[in-house]
């Protein structure tokens, strides 16, 4: 029987606990607390409680003699109107504006007054000089009609017509070459007569085609016509500047693509002609995605596009 009426009363603690339990949650998320941990780390001490309620009590007592201060304040500034500073701060700004503007203006006026005299002071300076300098500016006038070349009838200065005799060998080595690969039917000619009055003439290209046999403009060449003209002017180049040079050697030649423009006999005729360049020593280097080069290139540098990205490798397979 004791042990019945110990279980009730335990049933009954039991009850009354979780109850206070479920009130104690309730009061600590109304205070803000998340957790029972943060409740108890916000606990104070008995010590800390006291310098708190002491700041508070020297806070209040703070704030009633501030409030005191401010009735006074306000009771001396009964009637007392403030003034416009607005309109004040304006007026000044205004003032400090137009000063400034005035010391701006005297500046400029006393910078263009220094600038003036100084020129004066070079003018007369000229004057004595003018004479001479007319005097010289005559024969350098003349002197630089001759260079620039603008009274000849082909309107080539002097620097042109040098270029164009440099122009003249370099044709003579590229027509060697390009007589080779066009079959004989192109000849590269500089032209004489400016084909406008108003440029310079002397150094512009023309082709002799000995199919129609008439010269006509570079520009009308087909694109395999025109790589075969430029390979051939840029390897006529490579001879004249070893030739001029004086024991310079232009060993290497790198030519990007070109090839794919080119018909099959065009594309051989080609090929020999590198080939006999590097009979001479000269290494030749070509990057093209032209397949039948393949068999004609002993060792060849080959990227390849995979899955993992382009792979680069050396191969001598034919």
């Amino acid at each position: 029987g004791r042990r019945e009426s110990a279980s009730g009363v335990l049933r009954e603690a039991l009850s009354r606990h979780a109850e206070a339990r479920e009130r104690f949650r309730k009061r600590l998320a109304e205070a803000g607390f998340g957790t029972e941990e943060s409740f108890s780390a916000a606990m104070m001490s008995d010590g800390a409680l006291k310098e708190l309620e002491e700041l508070t009590e020297r806070y209040a007592a703070d704030l009633h003699a501030a409030r005191e201060r401010l009735s006074t304040v306000r009771a001396a500034a009964e009637g007392v109107h403030a003034p416009d500073m607005a309109a004040l701060l304006r007026a000044r700004e205004s003032v400090s504006a137009a000063r400034e503007e005035l010391a701006r203006r005297r500046g400029d006026a006393e910078a263009r007054l220094r600038n003036l005299e100084e020129a004066q002071s070079r003018l007369e300076n000229l004057r004595g000089r003018f004479a001479e300098e007319e005097e010289r500016h005559a024969a350098l006038a003349r002197l630089a009609e001759v260079a620039g070349g603008t009274r000849n009838p082909g309107r080539m200065s002097f620097e042109r017509y040098v270029l164009a005799t440099l122009f003249d060998e370099v044709l003579v080595a590229a027509n060697r070459r390009l007589d080779l690969m066009s079959r004989g039917r192109f000849l590269l000619r500089r032209q004489t007569e400016p084909q406008d009055g108003r440029m310079s003439g002397g150094l512009d290209l023309e082709v002799f085609d000995t199919h129609t046999g008439r010269e006509r403009h570079v520009r009308t060449l087909s694109g395999g016509e025109s790589f075969l003209a430029a390979l051939s002017l840029a390897l006529g180049l490579a001879d004249v500047v070893q030739a001029h040079a004086g024991g310079i050697r232009l060993e290497t030649m790198f030519i990007d693509e070109g090839f794919g423009s080119l018909d099959a006999e065009a594309l051989d005729l080609a090929i020999r002609a590198l080939m006999d360049l590097r009979g001479e020593g000269r290494l030749i280097g070509i990057i093209s995605h032209v397949a039948e080069l393949r068999e004609r290139i002993d060792l060849r540098l080959e990227v390849r596009a995979g899955g993992g990205g382009s792979v680069a490798a050396f191969s001598t397979e034919r």
